[in-house]
């Protein structure tokens, strides 16, 4: 997204607002659900057309519906079961902001959208079942005792860095 470089909040506003379409859309993304961050190794995606959210600040917290649309320019989302009446009695949909949503499933038609992210989540998982694996082969014994003794080894430890650290600097 680049950094901001002005620390004048007008100016901020004013580079938000002028930013090309590509960034805006990078900017575009929700927050995932627990279950959804296990599964893809992601804390974040963009949004699109198709996937379920659920609204998490302002007057509509706590519903969920699927994105109908949305608009890159305005930064905003719109979902299915919100909508408001108009004077004449249509109803429209309501426009929620991107970072006001929590994505709780995802559109998986396209292929290309989780091309790398599925390799990475399924390494992922490999380690922690290996790891789980060796813990469960040594059985160490864990108790106060133990504990306390891995403390202070850690203590000692930290200690004669410090000190190989101040002998280098004198040498020097």
């Amino acid at each position: 997204m680049g950094s901001i470089k002005s620390s004048k909040p007008k100016k901020q506003r004013k580079q938000l607002y002028l930013r090309p379409l590509h960034k805006k859309q990078a900017g575009l993304k929700g927050h995932l659900s627990k279950r959804l961050r296990e599964q893809l190794g992601r804390r974040s995606l963009s949004l699109r057309k198709g996937d379920v959210v659920r609204v998490m600040r302002g007057s509509k917290k706590g519903s969920e519906g699927k994105i109908i649309g949305v608009n890159y320019k305005k930064g905003t989302v719109s979902v299915d079961k919100l909508t408001r009446k108009k004077a004449d009695g249509t109803e429209i949909p309501l426009r929620i902001k991107a970072c006001n949503m929590l994505i709780v499933d995802v559109d998986r038609s396209d292929a290309r959208r989780f091309k790398g992210k599925l390799k990475k989540a399924a390494a992922i998982e490999q380690e922690e079942k290996q790891a789980g694996k060796e813990i469960e082969g040594k059985k160490e014994k864990t108790g106060k005792k133990t504990e306390k003794r891995g403390k202070i080894a850690e203590k000692k430890l930290g200690k004669e860095k410090k000190r190989e650290k101040e002998q280098e600097r004198k040498q020097l």
